[in-house]
């Protein structure tokens, strides 16, 4: 592998890394702060995916449609919070993985209902488009380039809010100890559907800049969970900094092995057995690198330290 195709490949994992930390940052908080296995925040991604093709089909512009994607995920998130996730707060983590599963079949379905069964398109805007020239003479796209330098500002917010404002220290306090802070006088169940609406706006946008690059189709959010859900077992429940770092890691982990596994390979198999094996262990990677993670670290990276 070249040079200059190593570092398209780095990047594409940077890239990656932090579309699936925006997922994961709100997943992590949810559970962190509210002690809930949430498996429909994929299911929030989708809505964000969709809301952001249906405005900027029906307006042109992708900034519209970027902002859309944020209402949208963080109006259905609060809603849901409000209507279902919160009566599950008491329940045992069975319950909430059964409630939160009918939710993912409730979610994909309306959405079918309402934007049909066929794949809709977000297209990337003209001022994104096309490749930018790096140091060294290697081309990138802008656009993933631009999902890279966004994802990474809004990470900087997020550890800003979390770790300089009142509603963080209420986070945060509320993840230690939720009784002694609504004996305080702090509205806890306010407190969470912030929370859970801050974490469902992440993934909605997520799904909006992930829908640029492919199709915006129902059931999109589910692989993403998947993901999600290693990156915050890498990183540690509810540590923000655990899943930026465990989101990079991820990122960057599957996208290199895709890459460099069956060029490896060929140097002692024919070239459709190193494509075969090299494919099969390049899908493994991940796990692989969450069971060294766990055995060393068993709560992930940062989940004994919080954000």
């Amino acid at each position: 592998m070249s040079f200059s195709l190593f570092v398209e490949q780095l990047l594409n994992g940077l890239q990656l890394g932090v579309t699936l930390f925006l997922t994961a940052s709100g997943l992590t908080l949810v559970f962190g702060v509210m002690g809930l296995i949430n498996l429909a925040h994929g299911s929030l991604f989708m809505i964000g995916a969709y809301a952001a093709a249906a405005v900027a089909g029906a307006t042109g512009s992708f900034l519209l449609a970027s902002a859309a994607s944020l209402a949208a995920a963080a109006a259905a998130g609060a809603l849901i919070e409000m209507v279902v996730i919160r009566r599950l707060y008491s329940r045992d983590h069975l319950d909430q993985v059964l409630a939160t599963f009918a939710l993912i079949l409730i979610l994909s379905e309306g959405t079918r209902w309402i934007f049909g069964s066929f794949p809709l398109y977000l297209s990337i805007p003209d001022w994104l488009a096309g490749p930018v020239t790096l140091p060294g003479g290697i081309r990138y796209p802008l656009y993933r380039l631009t999902i890279i330098l966004v994802g990474l500002v809004i990470a900087a917010g997020l550890f800003l809010l979390i770790a300089r404002t009142r509603l963080g220290i209420r986070i945060r306090a509320g993840e230690s100890d939720r009784e002694i802070v609504a004996a305080l006088g702090v509205n806890i169940a306010a407190l969470y559907t912030i929370v859970f609406a801050i974490g469902a706006a992440l993934a909605g946008l997520s799904g909006a800049l992930v829908g640029a690059i492919q199709s915006v189709q129902v059931g999109m959010g589910e692989p993403v969970m998947i993901l999600a859900f290693v990156v915050i077992v890498i990183g540690g429940i509810g540590s923000i900094r655990g899943a930026l770092i465990g989101a990079i890691l991820v990122g960057v982990t599957d996208t290199l092995g895709r890459a460099m596994l069956p060029d490896l390979f060929r140097l002692f198999m024919d070239n459709s057995a190193a494509t075969s094996v090299g494919s099969a262990l390049a899908s493994m990677l991940i796990y692989v690198l969450m069971a060294a993670v766990l055995i060393v670290r068993p709560t992930g990276l940062y989940g004994a330290r919080g954000a």
